[in-house]
């Protein structure tokens, strides 16, 4: 059972925060980071001191739309090339034809409610103190996204070394060009949707921009979910004769699209050409990467309820579904799940890539193990991550390494789909919310639930949905930001940065667009090697820092090289950068390896 809590919510304009607050804001006005806690407390949130003073509506009426409940994510991004991290914060909308945001149950946070973007405006002071602070730019950026915003997708689809934005909606999405800075060096958008071919009119949920062809330009995936509108809403109940949200079952699913980037800032709708046999299956979730070794990109889809699947590269320009085979298709039992957040990295470093998967309460959450070759084990009960899931349902979710130790950690946001009676009874307004958990990498292919020391808001109830994961402050420290439907976004800061640690940036040799897909071997002088990709995707409906962090420990094994395997398939070998700094590797100024 849940801890209830103790009393009703109050409407999103009047959230605040627990105690300490004063306190933290405090400190950062003065320039000092958060302090590390004498508990080990990992995590900070620093929204409201930092001036992230967004909160997220979903348009509620009363008539449980679908589409209220399951958004939204944001993005972690470096819009401006500053060299730190801006935040893109996605927002709902009304979905009842003819009504106006005053008609909603809640308050709207503004007249004509918007996605909004914030500028990092982080300062470095004396005594090597950072002072995070965030600006509200979404005026001067051009960006005007009012629909009903589920997920963000990032990456320099026009290689000018711009990152753009692609905004999914629960109606037609947005692509937002980055022109880059202008007159006084402010920074704007462009929305080219239309003229790019990547308007999709349905319920689009995650997207991925990937190099599925090899050919230097970003493709875009777009992960759609079923053919909800209002006009065909159907009325569900709880099992207590309660009005509730519905299931996907409900719905017929909607098919993905598979855009191709013709590399003139155009895109081309292939999906039935390049995906083999291709079934739509009511997806919610997608990350791309090397999945069987080949080093070519792959894609694998987390779908609602139905089988996931694995899209391998054919290396003809098509890709066709070998999850079943490959195990990573349904769970040990055999059954599909209610997948939503997926996360892929090398978690156990024997060099390949791992799968993690977000689940409806009454499942475990599900971690697939590569063996090597593109075949997967289920060991979610052998991790220890199978039974903290059971009572709680998963959204977004990262591999992220938050006490620097070389051991990729894992974190999960969760909020129910379903009434949880217990918050109804107490008269909550919106009885969905449940705790986020964080699991510790103990390095033997085991996880340690820590999140009763990751922070406060580990030990709230809220509704989460999407994480973004980046280093807000450039101190080496793992960050999150979790997004809260019906709530503020929690930028969850870092209070124990690593002590030796290495951040890595990895472009192209033309323009400087990151190399999304890129992996790095961090070769340490005991022999071990520790595998990071450059990736974006992934967790849910959100976008992260495609930048490399790795964390050392305490600096006692050192580096002695740096290996690179491009997205191209060609591979490179640096010398080891100094550590405690973000590093730049160009492809093409390594050593070429065979």
């Amino acid at each position: 059972m849940l801890p209830p809590r103790s009393t009703p919510p109050a409407p999103p304009k009047l959230r605040r925060r627990a105690g300490g607050a004063l306190l933290a804001f405090l400190l950062a006005a003065a320039g000092a980071p958060p302090p590390a806690a004498a508990d080990g407390t990992i995590f900070a949130d620093v929204a409201q001191q930092a001036g992230v003073d967004f909160v997220h509506w979903n348009g509620r009426i009363g008539t449980f739309y679908f589409p209220e409940m399951t958004g939204q994510g944001g993005a972690l991004f470096d819009y401006d090339g500053d060299g730190d991290l801006d935040l893109y914060l996605v927002q709902g909308a009304m979905l009842a034809p003819g009504k106006k945001p005053a008609d909603s149950l809640d308050p709207p946070p503004e007249p004509l409610p918007r996605d909004r973007l914030y500028r990092n405006d982080l300062r470095l002071l004396p005594g090597g103190r950072r002072l995070l602070r965030f600006t509200d730019v979404t005026e001067r950026s051009g960006i005007v996204a009012t629909g009903h915003g589920m997920g963000v997708a990032t990456g320099d689809y026009d290689g000018d070394g711009d990152l753009d934005l692609y905004v999914t909606n629960a109606g037609p999405n947005q692509l937002w060009r980055n022109d880059g800075p202008g007159d006084g060096g402010r920074v704007t958008f462009t929305d080219v949707t239309a003229a790019s071919g990547t308007g999709d009119p349905g319920w689009s949920t995650s997207a991925a921009f990937f190099d599925a062809d090899r050919d230097g330009d970003l493709d875009l995936y777009v992960v759609n979910y079923v053919d909800f509108t209002p006009a065909n809403n159907v009325v569900c109940y709880a099992t207590s004769s309660r009005r509730d949200y519905c299931g996907p079952q409900a719905y017929r699913p909607l098919a993905d699209r598979f855009y191709r980037n013709r590399g003139d800032g155009t895109f081309d709708d292939v999906t039935n050409r390049v995906l083999i046999g291709y079934r739509p299956g009511s997806g919610l979730g997608t990350a791309s990467a090397d999945f069987d070794g080949d080093r070519w990109p792959d894609l694998y889809v987390a779908n609602d309820g139905e089988p996931n699947q694995l899209w391998l590269n054919r290396r003809d320009g098509t890709f066709g579904d070998d999850a079943l085979l490959l195990g990573v298709a349904i769970n040990r039992a055999g059954q599909a799940e209610a997948s939503m957040g997926v996360a892929v990295a090398d978690f156990d470093g024997d060099g390949d890539e791992d799968v993690f998967l977000t689940h409806l309460s009454g499942e475990t959450n599900t971690l697939y193990v590569n063996d090597g070759s593109g075949v997967f084990e289920d060991r979610s009960i052998e991790s220890g991550l199978a039974a903290p899931s059971l009572p709680l349902t998963g959204f977004g979710t990262g591999w992220l390494d938050v006490d620097g130790d070389g051991w990729l950690d894992l974190l999960v946001a969760n909020g129910a789909v379903r009434i949880l009676e217990d918050l109804a009874s107490r008269g909550d307004d919106f009885p969905l919310a449940q705790p986020n958990q964080l699991f510790r990498n103990r390095g033997d292919g085991t996880f340690e639930d820590v999140s009763h020391r990751a922070g406060a808001s580990f030990q709230q109830l809220e509704v989460s949905r999407g994480v973004a994961f980046g280093d807000l402050d450039n101190d080496g420290g793992a960050d999150a930001v979790v997004f809260n439907n019906h709530g503020r976004p929690r930028l969850l800061r870092n209070r124990r940065p690593p002590a030796a640690w290495l951040g890595l940036r990895l472009i192209g040799a033309a323009a400087g667009r990151d190399m999304l897909g890129a992996r790095v071997a961090v070769v340490l002088k005991s022999g071990r090697r520790l595998w990071r990709r450059a990736a974006s995707d992934g967790s849910y409906c959100s976008a992260s820092d495609p930048r490399v962090l790795v964390g050392l420990g305490g600096g006692g094994d050192p580096v002695v090289e740096l290996r690179v395997l491009w997205p191209d398939g060609r591979s490179e070998r640096f010398k080891p950068p100094p550590l405690g700094a973000y590093v730049t590797l160009r492809q093409g100024s390594g050593e070429p390896t065979p």
